[in-house]
């Protein structure tokens, strides 16, 4: 789960970690009153939505009076915001930060993700701050610095302090800056986050640290430990259609293509976007229905998968197993009668009761429903069909 800035920014607050004082909007009008709240000579006026390139498309913007915040907090409110992360269609702007502008003398970034590979969390500093980090771990992986800590000890101070002087930080400034990454680890591992970083963590003219900006990502599998994290979910920034998933246990990301897939399992439905792929196509989702998937469960599958109206085809490939083969027919049956297949529905079975199944969907002889031999000529035929 993603959070906006300004609740980033209240989470860092809350921790004991320097943040500017800000003012929140979802009303153009309210513009100028915040502008006048925030108090400062200049105001940085700041869209919040979870995606990245917002200075670029204009919608970080420095303002010098509260006419000045009122026009760009009308025109972000009333254009989606488009970037290189969002696609063409662009994103609604629903509310929109002002804080004041900051003299920025040196920007750094400090985030702390888990390390996969080591299996433990990882600190990370670097003294090119205010730039997509993975940039500057390809073009110069030396200039982030790192240390790795036990989850239940915690980054230790000697740690932190490496990593101040490593960023080019000495005295109060490094001594403040440890402080910091000692907060950070700390918030990350209480509020079971799989990112916390702060880009940019900066030192301004009259020598403070402050931490500007803010990302959160939390574990959705922790949430339920966590109900003041949970409330901090925006509906709005997700696919409406993964929503829906959720709410019937489904796992499903909406992809790019026309080619609907239906499986049960992540690893296999891995392997059958590889395989359209690999035949010419392009998967429009990822939806594993999970082992345990009730005829209602696989009908609601289907319904998402048919709302999204660039698909032409869907693969249905199960391996049944707790799923088993004639619940996922007695599915498809139900769902061509209740929604109807406008499209060519390819269906690969094997596993638990697969002669049933098959059996079952002969005799619903429905025209849309292609039955195929293996999992590569599934591929094939729905992409022959699409």
């Amino acid at each position: 789960m993603k959070i906006h800035e300004y609740q980033a920014r209240a989470l860092l607050a809350a921790a004991g970690l320097p943040v500017p004082a800000s003012a929140v909007i979802d009303r153009a009008d309210q513009a100028a009153a915040a502008f006048r709240q925030v108090s400062a000579p200049r105001v940085v006026v700041k869209a919040q939505v979870h995606a990245g390139g917002r200075g670029k498309a204009g919608y970080v913007v420095l303002v010098n009076s509260a006419d000045e915040a009122a026009r760009h907090a009308e025109r972000m409110f009333r254009e989606p915001m488009v970037s290189r992360q969002t696609g063409p269609q662009g994103v609604q702007v629903r509310k929109i930060l002002l804080a004041p502008a900051v003299e920025i003398e040196k920007e750094f970034y400090v985030g702390c993700v888990v390390d996969r590979a080591r299996r433990t969390p990882v600190m990370m500093a670097s003294a090119e701050g205010g730039v997509e980090i993975e940039e500057v771990a390809a073009r110069n992986p030396a200039a982030i610095r790192k240390a790795w800590f036990h989850p239940h000890l915690g980054l230790q101070r000697f740690q932190a302090a490496a990593l101040a002087a490593g960023i080019g930080l000495h005295g109060e400034q490094a001594k403040a800056a440890a402080d910091m990454m000692l907060k950070l680890a700390k918030l990350m591992i209480e509020k079971d986050c799989s990112l916390v970083e702060i880009n940019p963590l900066v030192r301004t003219r009259a020598g403070e640290m402050l931490a500007i900006d803010a990302k959160f990502n939390f574990d959705d599998n922790a949430l339920f430990r966590h109900p003041d994290v949970q409330a901090l979910f925006d509906p709005h920034e997700e696919n409406p259609a993964e929503l829906r998933a959720k709410e019937h246990n489904l796992s499903y990301i909406a992809l790019d293509g026309n080619i609907g897939c239906l499986v049960n399992g992540a690893g296999l439905a891995m392997s059958t976007m590889d395989i359209i792929k690999l035949h010419g196509g392009e998967p429009a989702n990822f939806l594993d229905v999970g082992g345990s998937v009730t005829p209602e469960g696989a009908v609601e599958a289907f319904r998402i998968i048919l709302a999204d109206t660039r698909v032409k085809g869907v693969l249905v490939n199960i391996f049944g197993g707790i799923a088993k083969c004639d619940v996922i027919a007695d599915a498809l049956i139900k769902a061509a009668r209740e929604i109807g297949f406008r499209v060519p529905v390819v269906v690969r079975l094997e596993g638990t009761n697969v002669e049933i199944a098959r059996k079952m969907l002969k005799e619903a002889d429905i025209p849309q429903l292609k039955p195929a031999a293996d999992l590569t000529d599934a591929a094939k035929l729905v992409c022959a069909a699409v």
